[in-house]
Order: structure tokens, then sequence, then C-alpha cells
């Protein structure tokens, strides 16, 4: 008789299904429309920040970041709240020195969150070493997060064996990140049952409805010993985002792996959802269908946007066919890096030049130069050298951890920012974006210095009408 095990549901609505679906865009003030209610849900977590948030806050929606996480915190004591964090990258696109990876973790748990999800898209443990340490001495949960793809050299021993190594870095938990919806079910019942062997730790899956196996895949990974789905409401699922929660739940439901969510409660607040997508239609990019490219090229559903949108640009639509054949010869030659990012954009990039420039690598990105100088870590497999030659010439390739070679951040930051700076999150923010968080923090300094003088033309106003004085 199967053992009753209480299956976790943690909800992506507020991060990664709104960043899948609707270019990033939700609001806070439309996040706080539900938050209250998703706080007596029930989840098992909420994610809710990190990935792409942080960055689309400010350059897109002109919010504060840690202010939306501070007002998600207070209207949701309940619900323990969730982070993705790209390692070394933070919630950025590159390398920042140690001395930011430390204070970013402890304002994010200082600011409200619990669980920090921690990944590198080369799976190199150096890149996530840091910011373990720094979950670890914080206090915060620290989840390790293991970027899924296939290649000759991902088998899912290699994954088994990560996660092991994830473990001895001090990893509470243990997530099976599957960003492009490419793990097969039964694939999933043996990658989750070599891990649960290897280190005994809790194991959350993550996957995107793509290629319309995750479902599956999910059950499956439940049947292997999976304790927590990432599903999101079932108005902003499926497609490029996570599975439905209903659907999982309803699943679920009277087995030995019942998630006890009310299935009423849930429809009730993805109606809701439903009423608030209406409004992002402009930035919506849901296709109902299933991708059969993900399969084929193993591409999140977000590459293939960019593609078409980078192609029509250049007036070549035409040649996404010869893109989308070109990206595994790239990934390839690159080492076999799993698409997720940033490492999805330099190859997609890179493939683009190829095709668009007559000859490859003729033209090669300057992050396709930093990649193949080892500035983003190291390859998963072997990089082909006569590439690498054409890009960089005889330039030497790293071999230390990247990030030992970063002089601190901080204090420069704050000399740069000077007076802009109001707290410690704002130097944060900038030394991740240095251009956006500009930008955003003399824009509402000048929004501030508006709102004064507004006030002020209202108090002389109120005292001198009509030159009559009133009190």
């Amino acid at each position: 008789m199967t053992q009753t095990r209480k299956i976790g549901v943690c909800d992506t609505t507020f991060r990664d299904a709104h960043q899948s679906l609707l270019a990033t865009r939700l609001t806070t003030a439309d996040i706080l429309q539900l938050a209250a209610e998703m706080d007596k849900a029930g989840f098992a977590a909420m994610e809710v920040w990190g990935g792409a948030t942080f960055d689309s806050c400010m350059r897109f929606l002109n919010e504060d970041p840690w202010e939306r996480l501070r007002k998600i915190r207070a209207a949701m004591p309940n619900t323990k709240l969730q982070m993705l964090l790209r390692g070394q990258n933070l919630v950025g696109y590159r390398h920042y020195a140690d001395d930011v990876v430390d204070m970013f973790v402890e304002k994010s748990l200082e600011n409200g969150i619990d669980i920090i999800r921690v990944f590198d898209a080369l799976n190199d443990p150096r890149n996530v070493e840091r910011a373990f340490a720094a979950v670890k001495k914080a206090g915060g949960q620290l989840q390790g997060a293991l970027s899924y793809t296939c290649s000759p050299v991902h088998d899912l021993e290699y994954f088994a064996n990560l996660a092991r190594t994830y473990k001895d870095m001090g990893a509470d938990s243990i997530c099976i990140k599957d960003m492009a919806g490419i793990l097969h079910p039964y694939d999933a019942f043996e990658l989750v049952s070599l891990i649960k062997q290897k280190t005994g730790l809790p194991l959350q899956m993550h996957s995107h409805y793509t290629s319309g196996m995750a479902a599956m895949t999910y059950l499956k990974a439940v049947e292997a010993g999976a304790d927590i789905l990432d599903c999101a409401l079932s108005s902003v699922a499926l497609s490029t985002s996570q599975p439905a929660g209903e659907t999982i739940a309803a699943s679920l439901k009277g087995t030995p792996y019942d998630t006890g969510l009310d299935l009423e409660q849930l429809a009730l607040l993805s109606e809701r959802m439903k009423e608030i997508r209406i409004k992002y239609k402009a930035f919506d990019v849901a296709d109902p269908r299933v991708d059969v490219n993900v399969l084929l090229y193993q591409m999140p559903g977000g590459m293939i946007s960019n593609f078409i949108s980078q192609l029509q640009q250049s007036n070549a639509i035409g040649k996404l066919p010869a893109v989308l054949e070109e990206v595994p010869r790239v990934r390839k030659e690159l080492g076999y890096p799993p698409l997720v990012t940033p490492s999805s954009q330099i190859v997609g990039t890179q493939a683009v030049l190829n095709v668009l420039g007559g000859e490859r690598y003729k033209i090669a990105s300057n992050e396709t130069k930093s990649y193949l100088r080892g500035e983003y870590g190291a390859a998963p497999g072997p990089v082909d050298e006569e590439i690498r030659r054409k890009v960089i010439g005889s330039a030497e390739v790293v071999s230390v951890r990247p990030a030992d070679l970063l002089p601190p951040q901080l204090e420069q930051g704050r000399e740069e920012l000077g007076d802009l700076m109001e707290s410690p999150e704002d130097l944060l923010s900038y030394c991740i974006f240095p251009q956006v968080g500009r930008k955003f923090f003399e824009d509402r300094r000048a929004a501030r210095d508006r709102g004064k003088n507004e006030n002020d033309k209202i108090e002389s106003a109120s005292f001198n009408w009509d030159g009559h004085k009133f009190f």
C-alpha cells in the first residue's frame, strides 16, 4: 500500500507565470488585488520575486522591486515567499562581485523572502557557492536548482551527482528546473528516484507546459518521491507557463498524494486573475498550442518569440527555419550549455548572427566572446577549439571561479550614486542595473520635486485667494 504523503504546491502566478506569458508586466497593484486571498489558499510557498521581475519593475513599470516585495510580504503573512536567484548573476545577466551577492541575499531575506532558489545557467557549482553561503549565513532556506537539459554530456547521473554536490554545499532542498519543459515523464521518475537516493532532501519540481508533457512529468515525479510541484492559477497556466494548480490538485485529490487545496477557492482566484490578465493584452504572448519545436531544439518558449522579433526588425523573417536549425549547432560548439538565462540569450543571439552574417562566427557578440573566455564559468562539455580561436584568438581562458577576478563593487556604486541613494536597497539596484537604476532614481526624485511644487502652490493658494487671507 502506498504511504500517504501530502504534496505541496508552490504557486508561481506572481513571478514565473506572468514572466512567461505577460512579458513580466504584472504590476504590484494588480498583485495586491489577489495577494491576501492567495495567502489563505494553503500553498506550500509562493514564488513572488526574482528572475526577470526585478529588472522589469524598474525598467518598464517604474516600480521599486524592493517596495513590491515588502508590500507582498505585508499582504501575505502566512505563506512562505520564494524567489529565483541566478547564482553569481543574482537577478541580472552577468557576474557581480561577492560583496554585492552577500548584501543582496541578506536584504532579500530581510525584506520578506523565506526561500531562495539558486541556480547557475551552466550548472557550475563555483558560480553558486557564494550565494549558497550567503543564504545559509543570513538564515534563509536554501534550495539548490539543477538547470535541466539534454545533451551527450547531460545524463541522469550527471544531475543526481550535481544534486549531491549541492547538498554537500548546504542546500536544504533540491529543485529540478526544467525551464524548457523537455523532461520526459519516465526520465523524471528515474531522476527523482536517483536524487532522493543520493541526497534524501526534499525535492521540488519546476517545469513549463511548452511541450505538453509537464503534468505527466509531475505525476511520475510524485510517484518517485517529489515533494512540491510548481504550478500557476489556471488562467495564467499552460503554454510556456507552469501546469495549472487546479488540474494538479484535482488529479491528486483522494489519493495518498492529496494536496489539500480547495478547488473551489482556486477556481475563484483563477477567475479573478483571468479578469486581471485582460488588461495585459498588449504583452500577452500566450499560444495555447503545444510547441513541438521545444522538443526538437530544446528552446524555452521565449526564445522563438525573440527570434521572430529580431528577424522581423531585420526584414529577415524568412530566415527563421535556418536560425532554428543553427541553434543546436551553436550549442554543441559552445559545449552544450543549458538554454536558460543568460546562456539561452548567448546561444540564440549568436545563431541569428551566424545566419544573417553570411559566414558563421564572422560576427560574434560580446557575450559569446566572454563565454568563450570562460567568464561565465566552465562549459558543461568540450568547446570547439577552432571556433574559440576564431572568436577570441589567443586570449587566455579563465580557469578560476570567474567572480574571483571581480573587485568589490559596493563602495564604488555608493560613490557613483551619491545622494540619489536613499537606502541600502537602492545601492543594490544600482550595482546590478546601473543605467536602469540611475534613471529610476532620477525619475523618482523629479516626481517628488514636482509633487512638492504642487503642494507649495496649493498651500499658498489656501492662504491667499484673490488678495484675501484665510485662516
